[in-house]
């Protein structure tokens, strides 16, 4: 990885069968999935640990590492994963499991260091969260508390460990970098909780990264926690004038309150951004206490580049311009919601019975299948659903008011799709380029629901639209659910299969045509059950 804004750059991108190799759990969020390539970059081989190994399969170093499925709390599959690693990098936290997700942290955190001590791990790097001074672990949030216990444990594993704490990572697809953009940009006027007038050390993603590859080689006696951050030091108030200023926006007016608890923060910053509140929650309880550096020890081991530290307006550049340049490489929605649905799509040999209800429609297309593709790829986000704008709106408002992520994730790339990618409210399950593309809904359902889209050839040679809706009720409120939403499901899901049909028409005009295609009149056909 050599941008400017993501990695160092400075590597050969190949390793040999000498060079170490690292384990990276958490490979498929945000962090992880930046680290993996400047690893390989930097020289190293590379392990991947990974709950569902299928979600990196797209990924564009996907074929320069070895990938194993496992998770770090299970003793089984980490001893088989950590076989010859010689450093381990902690990336993973289970923040929005739900209430005994420090319990579940906890017995991770352990697992994780008796299964390195036990397979001679020479190091753990764990990227953890910059604590306040003089606050009691006790009076932290539950996240920071929770992110703190976990470097002590790593610490008292008997292996060398290197905890780096971050305060807010900016980079493009950041969840701290989201928020701040869309709460600026969103609202010239804000009223907003006293939070904003806390400051904060933010530290851009190229210098996290940085930092993380450096501690693989870090002396066999290094054994603490150390404070990462960059150079500049203000109050979130002044990071959203900042980014105005960056964006060429208006100066924002911000009138602070203290009546807004943590709660009513977290709802607010889900109402206004693509963040839903429950990861908003832990990021906006953080900033309740001075997040600030209180060393730079780090530098005696990872040298700061000639230039410095990425200052906090330069950030915001890079992440702006990746942004324009729809090259964002991993973002905070990489990581599967927590309690989202895995469980094999119900058509597949796994699948153990129960009722399954369908809406399948299929629409003859007189275009070509690569015109078609085009549109069903490029779905979602700015270009939409097809069909009843208000509905899926409403829809995306009510998961958002009962703490789902809602409609305005949007999408990593504007063209193209990989499997584990977020989009909307929706998670890429699987990808078969030019013929299907299947996506597991993310939203709060009573039950398990997937969207199949896809692009096939008649015996007739006609280009055919396919389109399957699935739902596995949960219970009998997930019965009455369905059958409470199947009235819309005409002008939805029907609306949406002649919608695409007409926009890979217009795109096959855009675009020009392509010779060996049908050339049949629309037809639709269509299924409920």
């Amino acid at each position: 990885m050599t941008d400017l804004e993501d990695g160092p750059g400075d590597s050969t991108g190949h390793s040999d069968d000498s060079a170490p190799r690292c384990l990276v759990t958490g490979a498929t969020g945000y962090i992880g999935g930046r680290l993996v390539p400047a690893l390989l970059d930097a020289g190293y081989r590379v392990r991947a640990l990974a709950r569902t190994p299928q979600k990196l399969r797209d990924y564009p170093w996907a074929d320069r590492v070895e990938v194993v499925r496992g998770d770090v709390t299970d003793a089984d599959s980490l001893a088989e994963a950590m076989r010859g690693v010689d450093v381990a990098y902690y990336l993973v936290h289970a923040l929005g499991t739900g209430s005994t997700f420090e319990e579940t942290d906890r017995r991770a955190a352990r697992t994780f260091g008796e299964q390195a001590r036990a397979a001679g791990v020479r190091r753990i790097v764990y990227l953890g969260g910059l604590t306040p001074a003089g606050v009691p672990e006790k009076d932290l949030s539950p996240h920071l508390r929770s992110r703190a216990e976990v470097g002590h444990l790593l610490l008292a594993s008997k292996v060398p460990t290197a905890v780096l704490r971050a305060a807010i990572v900016i980079g493009s697809g950041s969840a701290s970098f989201e928020m701040l953009r869309y709460l600026t940009e969103r609202l010239p006027l804000m009223v907003t909780p006293s939070w904003v007038r806390t400051r904060i050390q933010p530290v851009a993603v190229r210098d996290v990264i940085r930092y993380l590859v450096g501690c693989a080689a870090l002396p066999a006696g290094v054994n603490r926690a150390f404070d990462i951050g960059g150079p500049d030091v203000m109050t979130y108030r002044d990071m959203m004038q900042r980014y105005a200023a960056v964006a060429g926006l208006r100066p924002r007016v911000i009138l602070p309150v203290p009546v807004l608890t943590p709660t009513l923060s977290s709802r607010w910053v889900g109402l206004v951004t693509p963040v839903p509140s429950s990861i908003a929650r832990p990021l906006t309880e953080s900033l309740r206490h001075e997040v600030v550096c209180r060393e730079h020890d780090i530098k005696e081991y990872v040298p700061d580049p000639p230039e410095g530290t990425i200052g906090f307006d330069r950030a915001l550049r890079l992440a702006l311009q990746r942004i324009q340049e729809a090259r964002v490489d991993t973002r905070w929605s990489n990581a599967a919601v927590p309690g989202a649905p895995s469980d094999p799509l119900p058509t597949d040999p796994d699948w153990a019975g129960g009722s399954l209800y369908r809406d399948e429609r299929e629409v003859a297309v007189p275009v070509g299948p690569e015109a078609l593709w085009r549109v069903i790829e490029g779905i979602g986000g700015e270009n939409g659903w097809y069909s009843f704008p208000l509905a899926w709106a409403v829809r995306g408002w009510l998961d958002r008011l009962v703490g789902g992520v809602g409609l305005r994730r949007g999408r990593r790339d504007a063209q193209h799709l990989r499997v584990g990618d977020s989009l909307d409210f929706w998670r890429v399950e699987e990808i078969v380029p030019g013929e299907l593309l299947r996506l597991r809904a993310e939203m709060r359902v009573p039950g398990l629901a997937w969207l199949e889209l896809s692009v096939r050839r008649d015996e007739r040679g006609r280009t055919v639209y396919g389109q399957r809706a699935l739902f596995h009720p949960r219970g009998l409120f997930g019965h009455a659910y369905w059958w409470s939403v199947w009235p819309f499901h005409s002008v939805v899901f029907g609306g949406m299969a002649r919608n695409i049909a007409e926009a890979a028409a217009a795109e096959e005009k855009r675009r020009g045509p392509v010779a060996d295609r049908g050339r049949e009149p629309v037809t639709d056909s269509g299924t409920d059950n």
